[in-house]
């Protein structure tokens, strides 16, 4: 069976063309990549606590970090393009996407902890809690990954970067979505759906990099599924944010 993904950088045809006949020492394997998404996410970790500093030591003050955030989104952006297509380049600007997104991640989670007190730890704890407790339920099958399961996930993925899309596009046009940004019933519950949506993808991660290390993928795909982890990763975060930010708004 070929595994599909929602994450954009991780998809069926990944793995096309790389299996084949190669050495153990060669071969991609799941501690690999398990030992490279821990060490992205203590790059990105350290360079979220710079930029957190920086707001925090300038009284809160957005100049201080609007710099580091727009190079930090816009860097990462690029740099996830470039790996996304040129899947080898992984091995070399894997951890400077980690530590650019750290610098969006800080100062973005600076400003959230600023207006909502311990929302930031508060998001952090939920990321890592819901990545455990369905890496527990994927091991022990307790949730299968069927091409169901797959289709569906990938179809609500695809709906909410069409919705994301629109939100951005009539913005320029000083037209907002309601439903999507403010707190009532409604807006949480869309919230609630997205960050549930993009938990499930971590399930099609899993799944996507047990599948290339059964096809014996080559050793530099550790660090394209260590990559691909760390995206679902902070999209989780950066809802669970959002999310977290509506209910204290009630």
């Amino acid at each position: 069976m070929e595994y599909k993904t929602a994450n954009p950088t991780l998809s069926d045809k990944t793995f096309r063309g790389l299996s084949g006949p190669r050495s153990a020492a060669d071969r991609m394997t799941l501690q690999g990549v398990v030992n490279k998404s821990f060490l992205m996410l203590v790059v990105l970790m350290i360079t979220a606590l710079w930029s957190w500093a920086q707001f925090f030591t300038s009284g809160g003050d957005l100049a201080s970090v609007q710099g580091a955030m727009l190079g930090g989104l816009l860097g990462g952006f690029v740099l996830a393009l470039i790996i996304s297509f040129k899947p080898t380049a992984a091995p070399y600007l894997a951890l400077p996407y980690a530590a650019l997104e750290g610098l969006a991640i800080g100062g973005i989670s600076a400003m959230f902890e600023q207006r909502y007190p311990g929302i930031a730890i508060q998001a952090a704890g939920l990321t890592f809690a819901v990545m455990a407790a369905l890496l527990f339920a994927y091991t022990t099958r307790l949730i299968r990954v069927t091409q169901r399961f797959v289709s569906v996930i990938v179809i609500a993925t695809g709906a909410i970067a069409l919705t994301y899309l629109a939100s951005f596009v009539l913005s320029l046009f000083h037209v907002n979505m309601p439903f999507l940004n403010d707190a009532s019933p409604l807006g949480i519950l869309i919230s609630l759906a997205i960050v549930v949506v993009a938990s499930l993808n971590l399930l099609l991660d899993f799944s996507f990099i047990e599948s290339g290390v059964q096809q014996g993928a080559p050793r530099y795909m550790e660090w394209y599924g260590a990559f691909g982890l760390t995206v679902t990763l902070v999209w989780l975060y950066m809802e669970l944010l959002r999310f977290l930010s509506k209910l204290r708004q009630r």
